[in-house]
């Protein structure tokens, strides 16, 4: 069986364990039933989720152009305290960035090796946190736009990292740290203009089952680019990755706008 089409990331459904999805234009596959089966990816080009273009991937699935010119992609993606949609100011499209913006966002805690703080849409819970890997999150302030959260997230970066060591959280190496205890020596931390939306009582804390049959001792990273045909057997899938019985790891959200075909 065949499933073509271009590389979107995984579409998720919480569970136990959690539901994985690839989506084509005109099929679709549940990843979990691939868990134990011997599958093959071959690349043979790109399309800019942007333009739909046959243009090479520059990144976040997105050609050069379309990624210096697309209101998708702006620095406030990555760095939430740049957003100016609250100050009625525009980085590249107010109406875009407004939407975007101007809605409750959530700063949170998450343990995918150790702990690390981030800034997510509300309507992005769980799905955010499914897609770092985090074994467990918590909520730690629900705020009314993304700027607030932004200015949040740069105050505890002082004392927690931002980003996931993907190897660790492949592996499965991961500390034994309770989330609401770290939660409650936060109020001391953050900014003065958040204060107010405190909340230690309200803990929203979820915990995450992944379909992995075995975690990878050691992981090596698949580059469709260098490799156009990869063959393996499926044994997991964690965050956007799908883990081979080899230790090979595939990142399916950096390979976003790649034209694949899988064979099963």
């Amino acid at each position: 069986m065949q499933y073509e089409g271009v590389l979107t990331k995984m579409q998720t459904e919480f569970g136990s364990p959690i539901q994985y999805y690839m989506i084509f234009e005109n099929s679709f596959l549940n990843v979990n039933q691939l868990l134990d089966k011997t599958i093959e990816i071959s690349f043979s080009g790109y399309q800019c989720l942007n333009c739909n273009k046959k243009k090479k991937i520059f990144r976040q699935g997105f050609c050069y152009d379309c990624f210096y010119s697309s209101p998708a992609v702006g620095d406030w993606i990555m760095r939430p305290e740049l957003s100016t949609a609250h100050l009625g100011i525009a980085d590249r499209d107010l109406d875009y960035e407004s939407r975007v913006q101007l809605q409750p966002h959530i700063v949170y805690l998450a343990l995918s090796c150790e702990v690390k703080v981030g800034v997510t849409r509300k309507t992005q819970v769980p799905t955010r946190w499914i897609d770092q890997g985090a074994s467990e999150a918590i909520t730690v302030l629900e705020l009314p736009n993304r700027y607030l959260a932004g200015i949040t997230e740069v105050a505890l970066k002082e004392h927690f990292s931002d980003k996931t060591n993907w190897r660790k959280m492949l592996t499965n190496d991961i500390l034994c740290i309770h989330l609401p205890d770290e939660k409650a020596r936060l109020e001391e931390l953050i900014p003065d203009e958040v204060k107010e939306f405190f909340d230690l009582a309200h803990q929203d804390h979820y915990v995450f089952d992944y379909p992995v049959l075995q975690y990878p001792k050691k992981v090596t990273s698949l580059n469709l680019e260098k490799t156009n045909v990869f063959t393996g057997k499926l044994k997991g899938i964690k965050g956007q990755y799908l883990l081979f019985e080899d230790g090979t790891v595939f990142n399916v959200r950096n390979a976003e706008g790649y034209v694949v075909t899988i064979s099963v």
